[in-house]
């Protein structure tokens, strides 16, 4: 009885370390994929994005929830890797409003000065440095 006991215990073990990593692929459930359109250009820290949709995802959901990659729709290019600041979801924002926008000066992009995945309470703020920090986010310091 008691081989019979870990023989089960170890094919539990076994179908759960198998499982995992699909269903984590198949669901995304720590990874919360978005898909954004930008019908103007926008940016992030370093890097300018033109119109067109654009993935945000997080780089390593595994190991480090604060690392957010942006790439093109098809995955074929990464425009940002970076980290990011863990915040609070504004209660106001609309589920609708996966971004927060700062304000720039006339003719610059936009920058994205937040992701909020769907469904979550928290969002990813973006870091900019003290050259290209957003206008409202200067004045404010």
């Amino acid at each position: 009885m008691a081989n019979y006991t870990r023989l089960l215990s170890a094919l539990c073990l076994a179908v759960l370390v198998v499982a995992s990593p699909a269903a984590l692929n198949a669901g995304q459930t720590w990874n919360s994929t978005t898909y954004l359109t930008f019908d103007a250009p926008v940016r992030l820290p370093g890097v300018g994005l033109g119109t067109g949709t654009y993935i945000f995802e997080l780089a390593a959901p595994l190991s480090d929830l604060r690392l957010v990659r942006v790439s093109s729709r098809d995955r074929s290019r990464v425009y940002f890797t970076g980290f990011t600041q863990m915040i609070p979801r504004p209660a106001g924002l609309r589920a609708d409003r996966p971004v927060s926008l700062g304000e720039a000066r006339p003719g610059t992009p936009t920058p994205i000065t937040a992701w909020y995945p769907p469904d979550r309470s928290w969002g990813y703020g973006f870091i900019y440095d003290n050259t290209e920090r957003p206008v409202n986010e200067r004045a404010s310091r």
